[in-house]
C-alpha cells in the first residue's frame, strides 16, 4: 500500500516546522506526554494511526497562532473525552524559557485556587516533547475583542459590561493578593467561556447584530505576569493599556494593571479604544485631554524629560497629530452614551481607576465595593453568577 505524503497531513492540519515524522508504518503526529501513549486514527488518513497520548489525545484543529507557536483543539480522552486547547510553544529558547516562565505563574494559580473560583484560566498540565513545551488548558471561546470585532465594533450593553467587570476585577484582585501583577491586561486576553450568541436585525443601521448569550470571561495569557519580587522590565504592557507610570519610567506595579482594566471597560462601553497611538508624546497628550495635566510631581520624577517642557507636556497642538487629538480625544464623561446613573457609576469607576498617580488609583478590593456593583451587580465570593443577554443576574 502506497504510504501518503506526511506534508499534506502537516500542511491540512497547519503544523508546518513542528516535530513531525514520516515513519515507514504510520504517520506520527507529536502531541506526547509523560503518560503511556495512546493510539488514534488520523482524519486525514483513517487507515493510519495518529500517535497521541497522556494530556491531549487527538488534534482536532488549529484555533490559533503567534510569535511563541500554535494552539491547538485537542479532545483528551483522559478526561472523559472533553475539549481543551494545546498551546505548542517553537524549539526556540527564548520561547521555551517565557513558556516556563508561565508555567510557573499558572502552577501557583492552580495551587492557590484549585477549584479556579477566581476565573483565571486553568491548566491542565504541560510536558516538553523533543524541545517543544506544551501546555494543556481549559478550552474556552472567543476573546472580548475578537466578539467586539465580528459583531462591526458595537459596544457591549451596560449590563454585560458590568459583569465581565466585576468578574475581571475578582480575578486580578486574586493575582494581586497572590503577589503577582498580569501586565498584559487587553480585550484580546479576556476570553468568554462560552461566545454563543443570538442574532437581531438593527432597522436604523440596517444591519444584523449579535448578542453575546452569556458573559462569563476568563483571563488569559500569563506569559508575561510577573511576581512582586522578581525583576520588573522597564516597559510592559500593550501600547493602548499602559499606565503612564510605564511609559515615564517611573517603575510599576499592581496598579498598572487597575490602568488597563479601567481602559478595558471604556472599550467594552463604546466598541473604540480610548488611547489610539503608538507615540508615547501622543500618548500623554491624549491623557491629558482626556483626564486632565499629567501631575507635575510625575513631570518632576521622570526621567523622560524630553517629552516636557517648563514642566509641561511638550506638544504642540497646531501641528497635525495635535489637531488629530483634539478632533478625536475629549473629556471622559463626553464620551457618555446615557445620563442614567448606572452610565455615570460606570464612569466614575473609570475615572478612578485611571488615576495618574499610582499611590491614589482605585485599588482592585474597592473597586469590587464600587456602586456600579451594587445594583445587581456584585457577583458572590466566587464570581459564580452570570449576566446573560436578557437580564443582569441569573443563576
Amino acid at each position: 500500500m502506497e504510504m501518503p505524503d506526511a506534508s499534506l497531513f502537516v500542511s491540512s492540519h497547519g503544523l508546518e516546522g513542528w516535530a513531525i515524522t514520516d515513519m515507514p508504518v504510520c504517520l506520527y503526529v507529536v502531541v506526547y506526554a509523560r503518560l503511556t501513549p495512546v493510539f488514534f486514527f488520523c482524519p486525514t488518513f483513517p487507515s493510519f494511526p495518529l500517535l497521541s497520548c497522556g494530556v491531549a489525545d487527538e488534534i482536532v484543529g488549529t484555533l490559533g497562532e503567534g510569535t511563541f507557536g500554535r494552539v491547538m483543539k485537542c479532545i483528551d480522552h483522559r478526561r472523559g473525552g472533553v475539549s481543551v486547547a494545546l498551546k505548542i510553544i517553537k524549539n526556540v529558547e527564548k520561547y521555551k524559557e517565557a513558556a516556563r516562565l508561565e508555567i510557573n505563574v499558572l502552577e501557583k494559580i492552580n495551587e492557590k485556587d484549585p477549584d479556579n473560583k477566581f476565573l483565571c484560566v486553568q491548566m491542565y498540565d504541560w510536558f516538553d516533547y523533543h524541545g517543544h513545551m506544551c501546555l494543556s488548558f481549559e478550552l474556552l471561546a472567543l476573546s472580548t475583542f475578537d466578539f467586539l470585532k465580528e459583531n462591526n465594533y458595537l459596544p457591549y450593553s451596560i449590563g454585560q459590561v458590568r459583569h465581565m467587570a466585576y468578574q475581571i476585577c475578582l480575578a486580578v484582585k486574586f493575582l494581586h493578593d497572590s503577589k503577582l501583577t498580569h501586565t498584559d491586561l487587553k480585550p484580546e486576553n479576556i476570553l468568554f467561556v462560552n461566545s454563543d450568541f443570538t442574532m437581531s436585525y438593527n432597522v436604523e443601521k440596517k444591519r444584523e447584530e449579535r448578542t453575546v448569550k452569556n458573559t462569563s470571561v476568563r483571563v488569559v495569557d500569563f506569559g508575561s505576569a510577573t511576581f512582586d519580587h522578581e525583576h520588573h522590565s522597564t516597559i510592559v504592557s500593550t501600547r493602548h493599556y499602559r499606565a503612564p507610570e510605564v511609559i515615564l519610567e517611573l517603575g510599576w506595579s499592581h496598579p498598572c494593571d487597575v490602568w488597563s482594566i479601567g481602559c478595558i471597560l471604556f472599550e467594552y462601553y463604546l466598541g473604540f479604544t480610548l488611547f489610539q497611538t503608538h507615540d508615547n508624546r501622543e500618548h500623554l497628550a491624549m491623557m491629558e485631554r482626556i483626564l486632565g495635566p499629567v501631575p507635575s510631581r510625575m513631570i518632576r520624577k521622570t526621567r523622560k524629560q524630553k517629552y516636557f517642557y517648563r514642566g509641561r507636556l511638550d506638544w504642540d497642538e497646531s501641528s497635525s497629530a495635535g489637531k488629530y487629538v483634539r478632533e478625536n480625544c475629549k473629556p471622559l464623561r463626553r464620551y457618555l452614551l446615557s445620563e442614567a446613573e448606572e452610565h455615570h457609576q460606570l464612569f466614575d469607576l473609570i475615572e478612578s481607576m485611571l488615576e495618574y498617580e499610582p499611590a491614589r488609583r482605585l485599588t482592585l478590593a474597592d473597586s469590587l465595593k464600587h456602586p456600579f456593583f451594587e445594583n445587581g451587580g456584585a457577583s458572590d465570593a466566587a464570581g459564580s453568577k452570570s449576566w446573560d443577554s436578557n437580564r443582569d443576574i441569573s443563576r
